[in-house]
């Protein structure tokens, strides 16, 4: 993914390829499909698929950085996007982790090390990586892979100080405060 709608990749031959897409939105949607196509390509998913679908600002993001994200998840059916069974993308409150605090599930904590403000990114998760065998009942079943979209809106990077410009104990943006981690599904256990 490169600004301004651009899309660069190799084929087998190694020779680099462009494409140009006359909206943001096609462009998003063209990633979104390579990347189920990278899954369904896997003969066994056994770690974290990821594309970047906006690249941000600023500095990649690492364990110790507190984040505000918006995000919607979706079941992974019948090789494609499945029922959404979780967002927060029309909802007054961000969901706030600190990355590498096992607050949520191990896909995440791996899936956006490196994304920067203003990113947003396609997770594909396997079952192994979310919540495996358990599931979480009445809306993950057992053994689901989990497909996420996530955008970082704020981030306070771990070696920041606490008078930063960046994410504070309480956010300008934000009077309501921060949720707990497992109302939003998203517990480690």
């Amino acid at each position: 993914v490169q600004p301004n709608n651009y899309s660069t990749f190799y084929d087998d031959q190694r020779q680099n390829w462009s494409i140009m897409f006359e909206s943001e939105k096609a462009a998003v949607d063209f990633s979104k499909q390579v990347c189920i196509a990278k899954c369904n390509s896997c003969p066994a998913l056994d770690s974290v698929l990821c594309q970047d679908l906006l690249l941000g600002e600023g500095q990649g993001v690492e364990g110790g950085d507190s984040l505000e994200v918006a995000y919607t998840g979706w079941l992974f059916q019948n090789n494609g996007l499945g029922q959404v069974f979780d967002t927060n993308v029309n909802k007054d409150k961000l969901l706030r982790l600190k990355l590498g605090s096992g607050k949520v599930i191990k896909g995440w904590e791996e899936g956006m090390l490196g994304m920067k403000k203003g990113g947003r990114r396609f997770l594909i998760i396997p079952p192994a990586w979310a919540y495996g065998a358990q599931g979480v009942a009445g809306r993950v079943p057992p053994d689901s892979t989990l497909v996420f979209e996530v955008e970082i809106r704020r981030v306070k990077l771990a070696k920041e100080c606490s008078g930063s410009d960046g994410l504070s104990v309480s956010s300008r943006d934000s009077s309501a405060p921060s949720p707990v981690p497992s109302s939003d599904g998203f517990s480690s256990d």
